[in-house]
């Protein structure tokens, strides 16, 4: 072909060619004969089979090293049968468990040991550590709900000194979700669960446990806990069961056989002796007080905490021995005389039967 210029256009066409002198067409591969051969040799059929052989070993050791490894992590997570305390998941359940109850103690320090006390013995508040109301009526729910509405879900006190806390309730509150999920687990703190703590009477760090005895059963003539706690302190003449809500567990229900009942009288009793005793504060005015012994003497109890139960119960040595004698329990302020019956000489305990944490010391003589 040429490109010239002065030539015509059918001068500048490919020059045609003679079909003889078109070259044939060629293979595009080409091999040699040995290549084409059909069937494998000796050789490359035993290396095959060696290759094959191999293969299957590993993977037969691949199948076994992974269903070991299933096993073992199986009862490394779940514990192996008869052996204590072999399960993972259980080490990490308690542990995580205890980590929500420490958090959830000082949750409960900071927001409410002012109105039901360090130990959840009651003040302005009403009792938490009863065993009968952690039984049946502190359940994760009812908690729950107090929490997210405020005191008014208790008795219907729309004037409750007791807030919202939740910041899902109306008001929203101060603490989230997981902030109330630690303090019902604090609450519900079973007394074989133990954690560490602060405490608030010596501000040293030391070893807790909870309220809840997970043995505990009621008497069969204990009475039901009432829906409102108010409700136990509504007869001034008679004390609370050892399942009423207001008075702590085991506190006996009457008065012991042969012991005068408490009841209001005029100052001055047979023998002139007149105890003056006050409450305020969730605590006695006086930590020691002393009494003639063989006679009857009178005390005078004075209640200075508004709305808040509390009575005089005299124990045996000390404020945790058993009851001598106890007085009718009523709310402040308002003042009572009990009449005692007489007592022998020797020592004695008194504490309020619904705030434990109240205490003192009785000398007879």
């Amino acid at each position: 072909m040429t490109d010239q210029p002065g030539q015509r256009p059918e001068e500048r066409l490919p020059v045609p060619r003679e079909p003889s002198e078109v070259a044939p067409p060629t293979e595009r591969f080409t091999a040699p004969l040995t290549a084409h051969s059909v069937g494998l040799s000796p050789e490359r059929a035993a290396k095959i089979v060696t290759q094959s052989a191999s293969a299957r070993w590993v993977a037969f050791l691949a199948v076994t090293i992974v269903a070991l490894f299933v096993i073992v992590y199986y009862f490394y997570d779940l514990g192996v049968p008869g052996v204590a305390d072999s399960s993972r998941l259980d080490k990490e359940v308690a542990a995580q468990q205890v980590t929500a109850v420490t958090e959830g103690y000082s949750l409960f320090e900071a927001n409410c040991a002012r109105c039901h006390g360090a130990q959840g013995q009651g003040g302005i508040g009403p009792v938490l550590n009863d065993q009968a109301k952690l039984l049946t009526h502190l359940t994760p729910g009812y908690l729950q709900s107090v929490l997210t509405v405020g005191g008014r879900y208790v008795c219907g006190d729309a004037n409750s000194l007791m807030p919202i806390w939740s910041d899902q309730g109306s008001p929203p509150g101060p603490l989230n979700y997981r902030n109330i999920q630690e303090l019902i687990a604090f609450l519900r703190a079973p007394s074989t669960l133990q954690f560490q703590g602060v405490d608030p009477t010596t501000g040293l760090t030391t070893t807790l446990k909870g309220w809840r005895d997970p043995a505990f059963v009621p008497a069969p003539s204990s009475t039901p806990v009432p829906n409102c706690w108010k409700d136990a302190f509504a007869s001034p003449s008679a004390a609370p069961s050892g399942a009423a809500s207001g008075a702590p567990s085991g506190a006996p229900s009457a008065a012991p056989s042969g012991s005068a009942a408490a009841s209001p009288a005029a100052s001055g009793g047979a023998t002139g002796t007149v105890l003056e005793l006050t409450a305020s504060g969730t605590a006695f005015d006086k930590t020691d007080l002393t009494a003639p012994a063989g006679v009857p003497f009178q005390i005078t109890f004075t209640n200075n905490d508004a709305g808040i139960p509390h009575n005089v119960v005299i124990h045996k040595d000390s404020p945790t021995g058993a009851v001598v004698w106890q007085g009718a329990i009523f709310s402040g302020v308002a003042t009572q005389t009990y009449d005692v019956p007489a007592l022998p000489a020797g020592t004695y305990g008194f504490a309020c039967g619904v705030h434990p944490n109240m205490t003192g010391t009785l000398t007879v003589k």
